[in-house]
């Protein structure tokens, strides 16, 4: 990795003060993410480096244009991330410096290749779930079973579980909008059991001073004892206490991602899944087997949070059984097919 993706502890110390300061005060009036806020600040900081420390304010197109195509030309990176970098420097300019910049025609764009989602089977998908004990188990089982995102899985607070409707709640999903979905029957008793072994946790916390909970947005200061109640917590929280980066307060978070992707790629590994599994396979796979199994494409995409069908209809391409009911001329043969004779 070159230079510029590594910025040294004298370049941290340059780039510090205000104008990073800025951005993030920015970022949290506006209520962006945490990790939306750490992936501006890390191109933003590129940026500045890319161009020998320069002040952006003294800087335009001409500079975003030519970091934007160095990311596609020299380094290779995908078109995604070098989407996530325009967008990045765009908020600063915009909302930052109050700059409108043009629309930049000569940047070098990376190629965005049209991928399919890998999807398995459920006789594979059961394979993998035989390698999977205890929280992680149920966690990617309710991935799978709901069709969450990993960060909607992990951010389940125990409010937003209806057992008695059969329904989750999907608080702040992409694009802050909210939905409903299904809570598989087959994981409620699991589930009630695991929220009552965290309400214990919970219940010890509280004893010890502790027991808060992050909270969204200005409820913090909306209802200050509200991050202590049982239904704010989260469902699948972290073995240990952290302190918040907004309100320096200590907290329980929910369990970090890192720990259901490792033991899932781990679980593939084991199931002998040649191809890259990871939690968030398990939402393609809950899209694909409803469709495969005759269920609306609108009510898919509705349980799934798109703003589109035509993202849901991705699905119908990987599909086992293509709605249409296309079968290969070769599958119309009668009789065994003949091997080839041998090559001498």
């Amino acid at each position: 990795m070159d230079a510029v993706s590594t910025p040294s502890a004298q370049d941290e110390l340059t780039l510090k003060p205000r104008l990073l300061d800025q951005v993030r005060d920015s970022l949290r009036r506006r209520h962006y993410s945490l990790r939306t806020e750490k992936v501006y600040i890390h191109w933003i900081r590129r940026y500045i480096l890319h161009h020998g420390k320069r002040h952006p304010a003294e800087m335009g197109p001409v500079e975003v244009t030519a970091f934007l195509s160095d990311l596609a030309r020299r380094q290779h990176v995908a078109a995604s991330t070098q989407n996530q970098a325009l967008a990045a420097l765009l908020y600063l300019y915009k909302q930052v410096l109050e700059v409108e910049l043009p629309w930049m025609d000569d940047i070098e764009r990376a190629k965005r290749p049209a991928r399919l989602p890998t999807v398995l089977t459920i006789e594979e998908v059961q394979r993998v779930f035989a390698h999977l004990q205890g929280t992680t188990h149920l966690m990617t089982s309710l991935l799978y079973g709901a069709g969450l995102r990993l960060t909607e899985g992990l951010g389940l607070r125990v409010k937003d579980i209806d057992f008695d409707r059969g329904q989750l709640v999907v608080r702040d999903g992409k694009g802050q909008r909210d939905r409903v979905t299904v809570l598989p029957q087959r994981l409620a008793a699991t589930l009630q059991d695991h929220l009552a072994r965290v309400q214990l946790l919970h219940e010890s916390d509280l004893r010890l001073g502790l027991g808060r909970v992050a909270l969204p947005f200005a409820l913090e200061r909306k209802y200050p004892n509200a991050g202590l109640l049982w239904g704010w917590q989260f469902a699948f929280p972290s073995k240990s206490i952290c302190t918040h980066p907004y309100t320096g307060r200590q907290v329980r978070h929910h369990c970090h991602p890192k720990t259901l992707q490792r033991a899932v790629a781990q679980a593939a590994r084991q199931a002998r899944i040649c191809r890259p599994v990871s939690p968030h396979t398990f939402r393609h796979c809950f899209a694909t087997h409803l469709l495969e199994a005759g269920t609306d494409i609108r009510t898919v995409q509705t349980l799934m949070g798109h703003k589109d069908v035509s993202t849901t209809m991705i699905y119908t391409h990987v599909m086992r059984q293509p709605g249409i009911g296309v079968r290969s001329p070769l599958d119309h043969w009668d009789g065994a097919m003949q091997p080839a004779p041998a090559v001498d």
